[in-house]
């Protein structure tokens, strides 16, 4: 007993002292995992000259993760200013009338004519009470988001350098993992290793391919619409898009926007555009995950979801991996069971 308490502290206190450094070491795996073939691949192209395919794999990582992400949060920082000053000019705004279609839509029509006449009838002063409050809670939240952001590239530096020593290391940290897996449960264990990396690898394509896709299409309906604000509403696409959130959202404030400064032609373009681009995923997303893993679709759903609400974003990594190596273990285990099973009813047939 003693023993395991020691060991037990030992493995606490070292969870404790990394922990700083798990969330880039938990990006740099899952990024490493995700583009190891690529890596090996510009390797034989680099006359299998490990170090050059490092660095090229490093300043790639840079170029097409980091830096956009990096941008992603200036975006969002450099603009949070203008929204709040945008959020309380609109405070200030007397609100038009409903436009006489709005009584024609059927059903609900009538009802939301009445409660927009209702917020049109409003004062200046008591629209202002009304929405201040919320307009400055917002403007505050996003201002204050400034100060995270040094965090931020700090995390992104560790994950750089943690990512290239993993691609220098990536056969030896691998087979170790490989040794550890076969350790705890013998094939089953080293199986679900391999089907770990393979979940990683699913989820990274499906998802994160998905959401720029999603994003990508998105900038370009608000940018022909002429909607203001247009990269960081991009922004804050691409970050819902990656939550599994989606684009919708802010195309649909966005199409709110139009129709009411009476843009009508823009609007119902955007209004199409935004069933298009919010559907698109429905099959983008489950072609890519099945490709890449052998694993139950509904599996990977419930990590991908679960994983998101338990852990966050990286969670939509981590929730697949968790129930894949589960999901082998069960099976694994289940069918020793069935195995060893087998020859007693074959006997006591006999």
């Amino acid at each position: 007993m003693l023993a395991v308490l020691f060991v037990g502290a030992l493995i606490g206190g070292s969870i404790w002292i990394l922990r700083p450094f798990l969330p880039a070491l938990i990006w740099a795996t899952l990024l490493v995992v995700s583009t190891w073939p690529l890596m090996l691949a510009v390797q034989e192209r680099l006359w299998n000259r490990r170090g050059l395919a490092v660095l090229v794999m490093t300043a790639a990582l840079v170029l097409i993760v980091i830096i956009p992400m990096a941008l992603v949060a200036a975006a969002i920082v450099d603009n949070a200013a203008v929204l709040g000053e945008r959020l309380h000019d609109l405070t200030l705004t007397q609100i038009p009338g409903p436009p006489a279609w709005v009584a024609d839509i059927p059903m609900v029509g009538a009802k939301l004519a009445d409660e927009w006449q209702s917020m049109a009838a409003l004062s200046t002063d008591d629209l202002y009470r009304y929405a201040e409050p919320w307009a400055a809670t917002v403007g505050k939240w996003l201002i204050g988001k400034a100060g995270t952001l040094l965090l931020f590239f700090v995390h992104l530096l560790l994950t750089v350098i943690l990512s290239a020593l993993l691609y220098y290391r990536g056969e030896t940290v691998a087979a170790s993992v490989r040794r550890f897996g076969r350790r705890l449960a013998g094939d089953a264990g080293e199986q679900a290793v391999a089907l770990a990396g393979q979940a990683v690898r699913a989820v990274a394509m499906g998802v994160i391919v998905t959401a720029l896709i999603q994003t990508l299409l998105g900038g370009i309906g608000l940018f022909f619409a002429g909607v203001p604000l247009v990269a960081f509403l991009t922004a804050v696409m691409l970050i819902l898009a990656i939550a599994q959130i989606g684009a919708v959202p802010v195309l649909a404030l966005a199409i709110a926007w139009l129709y009411w400064h009476d843009n009508m032609v823009a609007a119902t373009v955007l209004l199409v555009w935004t069933l298009f681009v919010g559907s698109i995923d429905n099959v983008i997303r489950p072609i890519l995950i099945k490709r890449g893993a052998h694993l139950p679709l509904l599996l990977i759903f419930a990590g991908v979801a679960g994983g998101l609400i338990g852990f966050g974003v990286v969670g939509l990594f981590i929730g697949p991996v968790i129930l894949a190596v589960s999901y082998t273990l069960l099976i694994g285990w289940i069918r020793d069971g069935h195995v060893e099973q087998r020859p007693l009813v074959d006997q006591h047939r006999t």
